[in-house]
């Protein structure tokens, strides 16, 4: 008997909806939490019978969505406002997912990664007195325990060539982080470009898919293009200052000392 009710209880539960105890308790997300996207747009309103708000099961399936959604980097704002477009009939669901898995693929092959004392060396092709303390110094590696992190292992291993020919690993770190910084103000104008175009017409998006794959290598080819004559021009500027002859009688006088 016992069993049989409780059989009945859930099937009655699911035809009429759920609480919104009921539905924080099915979806694990707090009752708080659910009126707070109520408010931001991404989840319906739900049936209200009597004084009773009751949810059904697209409430459960659009929780669901949001929580996926969120686990990709995604504000609960953008989330109310992608609902919203997609409810309108502007936006498909399948296709923007798509759109987006194909954003987030990365673009470059380096991913950070934790390594033994040995792996850092063997990553560095040397060991010397003082690596691994330059290398923290220089924030190129992490100490967290018994392993290393290295956010950037092909950026460790530039720094390292960089030392071989005379730069030491602080400067090869902070030049890195130079091009960091303005390379990510370019990259979000050019966003901010493509954005405007897309709104106005000008850049017509007939596949995303295709747009983002020919981005991912026309960006990258510009960048190396453009780098290269940037300091090809300073260099020769450089030279042509009388710069670089100051630079090297500097370096020659350090070094006798």
């Amino acid at each position: 008997m016992t069993v049989l009710a409780m059989g009945t209880q859930e099937r009655t539960a699911e035809e009429t909806g759920y609480t919104i105890d009921e539905l924080a308790a099915k979806t694990r997300v707090p009752s708080r939490t659910i009126r707070f996207y109520q408010s931001k747009g991404a989840l319906a309103a739900p049936q209200i019978r009597g004084r009773v708000a009751f949810y059904d099961d697209a409430h459960v399936e659009r929780l669901e969505l949001i929580a996926k959604l969120q686990d990709r980097g995604l504000r609960i704002d953008a989330i109310g406002d992608l609902f919203k477009r997609i409810d309108k009939g502007e936006v498909d669901l399948a296709e923007w997912l798509g759109v987006e898995a194909e954003m987030q693929t990365p673009w470059a092959a380096d991913r950070p990664r934790t390594v033994t004392e040995d792996e850092l060396y063997d990553l560095a092709g040397f060991k010397r007195p003082g690596l691994l303390a330059d290398l923290n110094r220089a924030k190129l590696v992490e100490r967290k325990g018994d392993v290393y992190l290295v956010r950037s292992p092909a950026l460790l291993a530039t720094a390292i060539k960089l030392e071989g020919a005379g730069v030491d690993l602080e400067t090869a770190a902070e030049a890195s982080g130079l091009l960091r910084k303005h390379l990510g103000r370019a990259v979000s104008d050019l966003v901010d470009l493509f954005s405007a175009r897309v709104k106005d017409g000008s850049v017509d998006v007939v596949e995303s898919g295709k747009l983002f794959e020919t981005l991912r290598g026309a960006g990258t080819e510009s960048v190396r293009i453009l780098f290269a004559r940037a300091m090809e021009k300073s260099l020769r500027d450089l030279i042509a200052s009388g710069k670089l002859s100051t630079l090297s009688a500097h370096a020659k006088r350090r070094r006798k000392k």
